[in-house]
């Protein structure tokens, strides 16, 4: 019999046969959100997902809406539900699966958009979505191939690229992200994938030395005015907003037909075989 450890105090309170929002916040209030100077204001239910493994459990997946320091600001949670249950993980021991870690939203259509749309043809029969940071070496390793498939079975994938600089690990990430924000609205989304390919300082911040680098290395040529322009500093935080609302918690973060992709390599079965 596997050993299922509930990583928390499960509470007690109310239920019907759905949780309501009223529940939700009632249970972050008193359980999650410890900090008194931060104000719950309500929930965001992004997904309901039965946990198959253990029938009777489901996960919420959602995201709590919050003020602090007179700031609205959004924090994603889980809460797994059995009935009157509530706890915020639930670890199998026996197989060491952390399910709060490995369950993620679907992805809704909205998020396919031709804005984000780098490679392939928009009514490919797979969507790859993608949220990613350019100076991440794990990112370096996975994105440009899957880009690069899209490239060569243009029916097959369509990618979808979402930003998600990760700045206090390089810095350097916020003015790239921008500057290929910038390249991508021209329709050179290919500059996308050779700034993967950039050698740069990750801790340049410096505006001038890394358009600099840009252009000297990939071809591009770009002005501070264009990076710095509110329309794109607008569209990279909507992309970090996106990364909220499907519970992204690192780069890079793969999905494929809307189910997340742990593995970041689903994509290699799909390639039609020559």
């Amino acid at each position: 019999m596997l050993k299922l450890l509930i990583m928390t105090i499960a509470t007690t309170i109310a239920s019907q046969a759905s949780v309501s929002e009223e529940e939700l916040v009632k249970y972050f209030k008193k359980f999650i959100v410890k900090n008194p100077s931060v104000q719950v204001l309500g929930v965001e239910v992004l997904d309901v997902v039965k946990v198959p493994e253990y029938p009777g459990w489901e996960v919420y997946l959602t995201n709590m809406k919050l003020r602090f320091n007179n700031e609205e600001v959004s924090a994603p949670q889980s809460v797994f539900v059995n009935g009157t249950l509530f706890t915020p993980m639930l670890v199998d021991m026996a197989t060491g699966m952390d399910f709060a870690r490995d369950i993620k939203p679907k992805v809704a259509p909205v998020y396919y958009d031709e804005k984000h749309l780098i490679a392939g043809n928009g009514n490919a029969k797979h969507k790859i979505l993608i949220f990613s940071d350019p100076q991440c070496p794990f990112c370096m390793e996975v994105v440009p191939e899957i880009i690069k498939s899209a490239r060569a079975y243009p029916e097959t994938f369509a990618v979808y690229y979402y930003h998600l600089p990760l700045l206090q690990i390089h810095p350097v990430s916020g003015i790239l992200v921008r500057a290929m924000r910038v390249a991508q609205d021209k329709g050179q989304n290919e500059i996308v994938e050779k700034i993967y390919a950039l050698k740069i300082n990750p801790a340049e911040t410096n505006e001038d030395v890394v358009l600099g680098a840009i252009k000297d290395q990939t071809g591009f040529g770009i002005t501070k005015e264009e990076i710095n322009a509110q329309s794109i500093k607008d569209e990279i935080k909507t992309d970090e907003k996106a990364s909220g609302k499907l519970m992204v918690s690192g780069t890079p973060t793969v999905y494929i037909d809307g189910v997340w992709d742990k593995m970041r390599d689903g994509y290699k079965k799909l390639v039609p075989q020559k």
